[in-house]
């Protein structure tokens, strides 16, 4: 093990407090498949159903509580995003688009982000799964999953990078309510700047982002970019080319994330693992293996901190499926067999029908001495922190009960939280049946020539952004409500979403 890996462990030992079983609990909505972004359009949901069955083909659903997420509603949604935003969400429609032009390119919704049927249920669906996996780990459970959510590119106000409501700081913030620190990490190959820049000025969430950087979307996450006021230095950018694979790509993830687990000590992990950094994606120019990329989420379960996998990117949908399952094993402890079982989308994983395909032999473009000098600032930068930043007593909201899990009371000793707006639908255990735009110059990589087996129309979605996304490093005032008042004390009325900087300030 790396010494500068903070404690944790490269692989699932069956002895320890690694080895102890993990209470895990899982959403998804049957319905999420169904939601199609478009004829063409790269982003297709249908991978979340894929993802599914094969969990209930491997047996893995019978390991973890199975939940439908509670919709979120329009309230939970405005927790971080703009009050006129989420209302043009759940008003526009296909037919009526064309009646609010101004809007749709005010809110930056259009070809990259199109409206579609369901678009505004397709939010909430997505939404509630991640809040409400934040709301499970914080009475008790030691992993919660949301495949479906992930979606890091969305602004307060504004659409992007085929995103439109930001689950994950949705999430993020139902955490704070009972934990000190949060920790964002995220493995898709393109930037978490919608994530970043929400908490750019605060020291209570760190974010830390592994991406592709140079001419490629967002255009933003360079290594410069640290934070700003309190949350200087707790903004953490890796930027990497193309090509590479996993003995590199761990150079850099296992002791940059094991001295970030040291020095920031969060109470709790979320971890976006798009799927789009994998070799042979169809939008994406990383070669990582499956393995390489669970083994992401191999390290940081290893901390035994409460932790919120989500998905993200990945646009050759089965190899996402496959990764998704796998990473749902490693979360589980179980390693799973490369013959895969017969499923409902078996043809998909053809010619081979095996869980793990092999790396291409592109060219990595790292140099050994660029991911050393990478690796040395990063924790140049991390040298520069006080460890666990102390934050003054926060009075715990009241509880109440929620609806009990099942007849039997299963899990009757957990308690929803009076202040949250969410609501746990845990009365619906399932079973087993149930092109990135240019901006600023910076534009998406082309895709390869192969498509998927059930999308024949390759024409790429490739639309002008009006405007740039950088963070703005700060500002004043505040028209919108606390982000969480639950913990909110006599002095603190300015904090929350601030409109000059569409971040979230504490």
């Amino acid at each position: 093990m790396d010494a500068s890996a903070g404690g944790g462990g490269n692989s699932l030992p069956t002895t320890g407090a690694d080895g102890s079983k993990r209470r895990v609990c899982y959403f998804y909505d049957a319905e999420v498949g169904n939601y199609y972004y478009g004829q063409g359009h790269p982003m297709k949901p249908h991978r979340i159903r894929m993802t599914h069955a094969l969990l209930g083909r491997y047996g893995l659903l019978d390991q973890m509580q199975v939940l439908r997420p509670h919709p979120a509603r329009d309230r939970d949604l405005c927790r971080f995003h703009a009050d006129d935003y989420v209302a043009f969400l759940r008003s526009v429609t296909p037919e009526t688009q064309q009646d609010q032009i101004r809007a749709l390119k005010r809110f930056n919704v259009g070809e990259d982000c199109p409206v579609f049927d369901g678009l505004y249920s397709f939010c909430q669906t997505y939404a509630g799964g991640s809040v409400g996996g934040a709301v499970k780990l914080n009475h008790g459970h030691d992993i919660a999953i949301n495949w479906a959510g992930g979606l890091h590119h969305a602004k307060k106000c504004e659409a992007s990078g085929f995103c439109y409501v930001n689950d994950i700081v949705l999430a993020i913030l139902e955490l704070l309510k009972y934990h000190q620190r949060v920790l964002y990490v995220d493995i898709d190959i393109h930037h978490g700047d919608g994530v970043e820049e929400a908490f750019y000025t605060t020291d209570r969430v760190m974010t830390v982002s592994f991406h592709k950087f140079g001419d490629y979307f967002p255009g933003t996450g360079d290594i410069r970019d640290v934070g700003h006021s309190k949350g200087k230095y707790y903004s953490l950018n890796v930027p990497l080319d193309d090509g590479i694979d996993d003995e590199s790509y761990q150079s850099l993830f296992k002791p940059i994330m094991g001295k970030v687990m040291e020095v920031f000590n969060p109470g709790a992990v979320v971890l976006q693992c798009g799927a789009d950094s994998l070799s042979g994606d169809r939008l994406g120019c990383f070669n990582l293996s499956i393995k390489g990329h669970a083994e992401c989420v191999r390290f940081m379960r290893s901390f035994n901190v409460p932790l919120l996998l989500l998905g993200g990117g990945g646009y050759t949908i089965r190899n996402v499926a496959r990764c998704w399952c796998y990473e749902t094993g490693v979360a589980l402890g179980h390693e799973l067999t490369d013959k895969m079982p017969a499923n409902e989308y078996y043809e998909y994983f053809g010619p081979d029908y095996t869980l793990h395909v092999a790396p291409s032999n592109m060219e990595n473009k790292n140099t050994r001495h660029q991911l050393d000098d990478i690796r040395s600032k990063l924790l140049d930068n991390l040298s520069k922190l006080r460890h666990a930043p102390s934050v003054q007593f926060q009075e715990r909201p009241p509880e109440t009960e929620l609806p009990e899990q099942d007849e039997d009371k299963e899990n009757a000793d957990e308690r929803g939280d009076a202040d949250s707006d969410v609501e746990m639908n845990d009365a619906k255990p399932l079973d087993d049946s149930g092109r990135r735009s240019s901006i600023q110059g910076v534009r998406m990589k082309k895709e390869p020539a192969e498509t998927e087996a059930t999308d024949l129309d390759v024409n790429s979605v490739a639309a002008e952004h009006s405007r740039g996304s950088g963070p703005v490093a700060d500002g004043v005032g505040s028209s919108k409500p606390t982000l969480v008042p639950s913990t909110e004390r006599p002095g603190e009325e300015g904090r929350g979403i601030d409109d000059g900087t569409h971040g979230c300030q504490f």
